[in-house]
């Protein structure tokens, strides 16, 4: 397995925020989705209104497009607007199973101005794969697109 890059990635993200291409979510899916081994699936949940919609995603199709706020990983994050890790996700209580192959997942928030608009949400397959590393360059990322939500 090859060791990522991270600060190459922030350059190419940052690059992309500059440019702001129609389709700039998907782009940052399917780049995070293709450069990181143990990301399996990536999308971004967008606050609509008191519920969470998937947006870009690249990955497996989910019957999960809503997320009502608290609900699940997902729904915590958007409501405590803190960054969780769940390196075995049968260990949550509140967990919401999007694909059988799912081991694990991390979701971020997208604070615009100190508040909630979105998240980035990314499950792997791998078990116990999210490091610090993870945590850092994820939040970045985050910041980075905050503006474009």
């Amino acid at each position: 397995m090859k060791r990522t890059n991270f600060n190459r990635l922030v350059e190419k993200i940052e690059d992309l925020a500059r440019k702001k291409p129609k389709n700039i979510h998907y782009q940052i899916c399917a780049l995070l989705k293709e450069e990181v081994f143990h990301y399996d699936w990536v999308g971004f949940y967008i606050l609509n209104e008191n519920t969470l919609k998937l947006g870009a995603y690249v990955g497996k199709p989910t019957d999960h497009t809503r997320i009502a706020i608290g609900k699940g990983v997902c729904g915590q994050v958007a409501e405590k607007k803190k960054t969780i890790i769940v390196q075995d996700v049968s260990q949550e209580d509140n967990y919401i199973s999007c694909s059988i192959d799912v081991q694990s997942e991390i979701v971020v928030p997208v604070l615009k101005d100190g508040e909630f608009v979105a998240e980035l949400d990314i499950d792997s397959h791998s078990p116990a794969p999210f490091s610090a590393n993870d945590q850092l360059f994820l939040e970045k990322v985050c910041e980075i697109l905050a503006d474009t939500f």
